[in-house]
Formats: C-alpha cells, structure tokens, sequence
C-alpha cells in the first residue's frame, strides 16, 4: 500500500487527561507496512475491556471510563482504527473499505490473543465490534454497547443517519474538534484539539471522509451479509451478559434505534438511558462506565 501517512508524534504531546503511553503493531496478519496504535493498561492476566471508538474520534474518547475500567480490576485495550488516531493513514480514501477495517481488527484480537472481553462499542465501534464474536465467540464474554447500530441491509437506514452521510461528503475536510464541541459542549479547548491531533490537514482525513458512505445499506452491499449473521448471534447465542447505555440526545443513533437494536441482544436488560447524554456516549464516561460496571455485576 502506498501513501501512508504517520501524525507526528508531537501533536499529542500533553493531551488532557489523556496520560496512558501508546504501544503498537506492525504485524497485523494481512496488513504488511500498516501500523497500528493502541492503549494497553491494566494486569495482563486480568478481564479484558476492549474499547472500540467510533467517527469520528479515536481512543481518547474513552479518557473518562479507562480509569473506572482498571479500578474495578481490568485490562484496558484500545486500539486507533487505521486511519485514525496514532494509528498509520492510508492517504488514498478507496483504501478504506469495511473489510479493510474489520479484519484489521480481528488480526488485533488475535495478535493480542485477547480473552474474557468485554466489548465497549459505540458509533462505527459496534458496527464493525459486534461482528468479531462470530469469529471467536469464545473469547467475548460481556458487552458494554453505546449509542451504534448493526446495519444488516434489509433495514432502511434512519433519516438522521442518511442526513449525517450527506454533510460528511459534503465537508470532506471535516473540522473533527468543532464537531465534537457543538455535540459534547463541556469540552475544553485543549480536549476539543486532541481530537483535531490526528489530523494535520485534509490529507489525512480520508478514513473520516470514507466511515459514512461505508454503512451496508442493502442487502449486497459490502458488509451486510456479515451485518446479519451478527444479528442472528447476538439473537440467538449469545449467552454473555449485557448493558446497554443510550445517550438520549442523539439525532443520528439515539433511542429509536437502539432499542431496535435491544431487541436483536439476547438477554439484554432495560436500558440505562442518560438524558442529558449526546452521541459520543464515552464523554460522560464518568457517569455511564460506573453505572455499566454496576449493572455487570
């Protein structure tokens, strides 16, 4: 692959709240020159939280529930999805593919041999973390999962999502620190600039540009196949336990759809439903990982 491009390092020096040190990968299975950047804190033997970010952030969106996660005796993973955070950049946007990311993540797991796992998801974290028990479902054990959907293809996708889609393409140089402000406005000026740190100009922006015009829209598109057969699993074998967050503010991905994705999560209990909570669920981390981590036990 050619065109990789690599933030400089210095461009997250000092991030608020945000002192855990990255390590990272070069040997994913099947992504040969591509590295990945993730965060692992915590005892290595013990229950692993694997912490999946969505758009279009990266692993610092979970500052506020790392520290509940190891207090309450985990391990911490959480990996920058290519194209995002300290991980490699592929500069060309057709590298993006949802194959490209999801299989990037399964030779994380494995890489990692990651077990006993909680999958902490949100955003494009679920769309492509709910699919990864069916290839090991041995190794997942809890769920933790924010505002995101499971597109299947046989589903009309939601008018707030459709509407998303159509603003991303037309800002292909999304202001990411603007966004994140207008939908968590407790952010300082110095978090709302970590989440700009990955992305030195536009170049680097493809992976930002290619999530929205990537969700499986019908029956053949890329990744709905997939899409259904994890539905059918969280249905019908799913035998860990569950907790649901919803962040009730959220246009795009709020209520409606999660409780439609509720009934697709065998033995899920009733939601916790955060009512001042927006989209970017893990900004109110403080109150949602304690309340998750009560209801787990």
């Amino acid at each position: 692959m050619k065109d990789i491009l690599k933030t400089p390092s210095e461009r997250f020096a000092d991030l608020p709240g945000f002192s855990w040190a990255a390590k990272s990968r070069d040997d994913l299975a099947g992504f040969s020159g591509l590295t990945m950047s993730y965060l692992d804190e915590g005892p290595a033997a013990a229950p692993v939280f694997l912490c999946l970010h969505g758009e279009p952030t990266w692993s610092y969106l979970f500052r506020r529930m790392i520290p509940h996660f190891l207090a309450a005796g985990g391990r911490v993973v959480a990996p920058d999805f290519f194209g995002f955070g300290r991980s490699d950049k592929p500069a060309d946007d057709g590298a993006y593919t949802f194959d490209f990311h999801r299989n990037s993540l399964v030779a994380f797991v494995r890489a990692l041999d990651l077990k006993d796992i909680t999958l902490v998801v949100q955003d494009w974290g679920g769309l492509l973390g709910l699919t990864l028990p069916l290839d090991a479902p041995a190794r997942f054990s809890r769920l933790i999962v924010m505002n995101t959907a499971l597109p299947t293809g046989d589903q009309p996708l939601s008018k707030g999502f459709v509407d998303w889609r159509a603003y991303v393409a037309k800002n292909p140089d999304m202001a990411v620190g603007k966004l994140m402000t207008r939908t968590c406005p407790h952010l300082t000026a110095a978090e709302a600039a970590a989440y700009d740190a990955p992305f030195p100009d536009g170049r680097y922006k493809a992976g930002v540009r290619r999530f929205p015009q990537l969700v499986p829209e019908f029956p053949d598109s890329p990744g709905a196949e997939i899409g259904r057969a994890a539905r059918e699993f969280w249905r019908n074998e799913w035998r860990g336990q569950s907790v649901m967050a919803i962040g009730m503010t959220d246009p795009v991905l709020g209520a409606p759809v999660m409780r439609a994705l509720h009934r697709d999560i065998r033995g899920c209990p009733p939601p916790l439903e955060f009512p001042q909570t927006g989209h970017f669920v893990q900004e109110w981390g403080d109150a949602v990982a304690p309340a998750a981590l009560a209801a787990l036990r």
